[in-house]
């Protein structure tokens, strides 16, 4: 945690080359929910998320569509703001390598290399993926097949030879090795740093900086004898070449922040709290990547998630596959919140999983239908017969305040450490809590004995009925960077104000509205009781790859 009470969190940009799925937009879901919950614990927080536009490919893209690269860069975006949007999605900033601000950063990190004398012309030959760039010797896989990257098997790879500018990343092998001694926690989880500790065993080699002769990307600012490659007009020299997408995309980060136009903005959200990144892109942002921050002389990024993929039979999701979910299709089956539920709970976000649309549509009846859907549904029912909808108040030695104390901090604990799979199944454990109350107290039971004279049974039928209104109004609460809009719906049907703006800001310190009874003198009256999740039939047709 930062010495201030800011949080600056992002996620690798996503290559604008197609349409997203949703296994492209997982970490962005994942980094969503850690925006919020920092958010609503009253920290000052910084989402950043964005694309990464700038690459041959993209362009050969393009010119195969009839469009120049700005127009279909233009048109993926747009796809990915909708489906972003559609997710409840809320970044501070969404970030495109084509922003002119992204240039000038660019620019300066490059300056400040070449003057560090990081930057050397050399000659390249060898295999270039056009998904992943020039792919070393330890990211190739020779098979019967030929000679493929290790994260993209299925992409045709490029024999070239060209003259780059190079990064000096072997003379930062002793200071990595240091700073990974020294800090043992930035790259998790554990075995992920492990991973890259074996990688830099091998030793480092240094890699390309720009790309010759290639004319869409971030105009490299430097000539071959040292001198500014701009012109007089202002426009870039082509015989410079391009910035090599790869640290391009890194420099992201620093932009957001405010690199280098707003030194005080820079000052306050640098260095990042947390980068949240995909597997296999470790190496490129726990090696490349400080290796960059410290030729530029920059802080280091306090902490990098690794997380996994999205397997569909074994097989990683992707769009060249076609074995991928549309996440505007299954946010219209499932909705917003029912689609980062089964998302987040379904895939652990440390190591792979294997899911189906099968498997996400038994999950959010499983546990939204029909078990917290049911315990809200019921509550505030039984609230409304048997009290006539006065809100009971919370007991204060019951078996559910015990629950909650045990799996609260759990819980408290999974989301600060990014284990958000096992954040929500603490969560639902407290839910299980819950209806097995409603299941031994028999709430009608009690009700009846009460309308029969007996004040005893008419007491504990409050202080049940209290104890369920307030987990409710606990798991709605907690919930809520998880599933955003069904939060403020909980709270209403509970008589409970919800006073967080959209994006999680502007409420009181949440830690303190999960105290258990922290609303206990607040008298109040429900509204009635109206399903949250309506239930799914399994049959329900899949949404379409596309």
């Amino acid at each position: 945690m930062s010495p201030v009470d800011r949080y600056y969190v992002t996620t690798a940009i996503a290559y604008a080359n197609n349409k997203p799925g949703l296994h492209t937009l997982y970490e962005v879901i994942g980094a969503d929910v850690i925006a919020r919950w920092h958010r609503m614990k009253g920290d000052e927080t910084r989402f950043l998320t964005g694309t990464d536009e700038h690459s041959v490919n993209i362009a050969q893209r393009a010119t195969e569509l009839g469009k120049t690269p700005e127009h279909f860069v233009d048109e993926m975006v747009a796809l990915f703001r909708k489906a972003e949007d559609a997710l409840g999605i809320a970044p501070d900033r969404f970030i495109r390598t084509t922003d002119p601000d992204h240039q000038r950063a660019v620019h300066e990190f490059i300056r400040r290399a070449y003057a560090k004398g990081d930057l050397y012309l050399g000659s390249y030959e060898g295999w270039y993926c056009p998904n992943e760039g020039f792919v070393p010797k330890t990211q190739l896989v020779e098979d019967a097949a030929g000679t493929h990257c290790a994260n993209h098997p299925n992409i045709e790879l490029q024999w070239l030879a060209e003259r780059n500018w190079f990064f000096r990343l072997s003379k930062y092998q002793d200071a990595l090795e240091r700073y990974y001694a020294e800090h043992p926690e930035w790259v998790q989880p554990e075995y992920r740093k492990n991973e890259m500790l074996g990688f830099m065993a091998q030793g480092l080699e240094d890699f390309s900086f720009s790309r010759a002769g290639a004319t869409w990307g971030t105009p490299f600012p430097i000539m071959p004898d040292g001198s500014s490659s701009q012109r007089p007009d202002g426009s870039w020299d082509p015989a410079a070449g391009t910035v090599y997408v790869w640290p391009d995309a890194l420099i992201n980060y620093v932009t957001g922040a405010g690199f280098p136009d707003d030194p005080d903005s820079f000052a306050k959200w640098w260095p990042a709290d947390l980068h949240v990144i995909g597997k296999d892109i470790n190496r490129l942002h726990t090696i490349m990547w400080p290796a960059m921050l410290m030729s530029a002389d920059l802080p280091l990024p306090r902490r990098v998630w690794v997380h996994g993929w999205l397997l569909a039979q074994g097989e990683r999701m992707s769009k060249s596959l076609g074995n991928f979910l549309d996440p505007v299709d299954v946010v219209r089956t499932l909705g917003a919140d029912g689609t980062r539920y089964v998302t987040l709970r379904e895939v652990p976000f440390d190591r792979d999983a294997d899911v189906s649309w099968d498997s996400f549509v038994r999950r959010y009846n499983a546990d939204l239908a029909n078990n917290f859907g049911n315990l809200l549904n019921r509550t505030v029912s039984m609230v409304n017969r048997y009290l006539d909808g006065e809100r009971p108040a919370a007991s204060e030695g019951g078996s559910l305040r015990v629950s909650w104390m045990n799996q609260s901090g759990r819980y408290f604990d999974h989301v600060e450490r990014c284990l958000l799979h096992d954040a929500l199944a603490d969560l639902w454990e407290f839910v299980d809590s819950a209806n097995r109350l409603v299941d031994l107290e028999q709430p009608w039971t009690l009700a009846k004995a009460m309308k029969a004279g007996d004040e005893a049974s008419g007491a504990r039928l409050r202080g049940v009925l209290g104890d369920l209104v307030e987990a409710c109004r606990l798991i709605g609460l907690a919930v809520a960077p998880f599933m955003p809009t069904a939060a403020p719906r909980v709270l209403a049907q509970l008589g409970y104000e919800f006073t967080y703006r959209p994006d999680g800001n502007g409420g009181p310190a949440l830690l303190d509205e999960l105290q258990w009874g922290a609303h206990a003198a607040q008298p109040g009256r429900l509204a009635v009781a109206q399903p949250l999740f309506p239930r799914i039939e399994i049959e329900a047709v899949a949404p379409a790859a596309g």
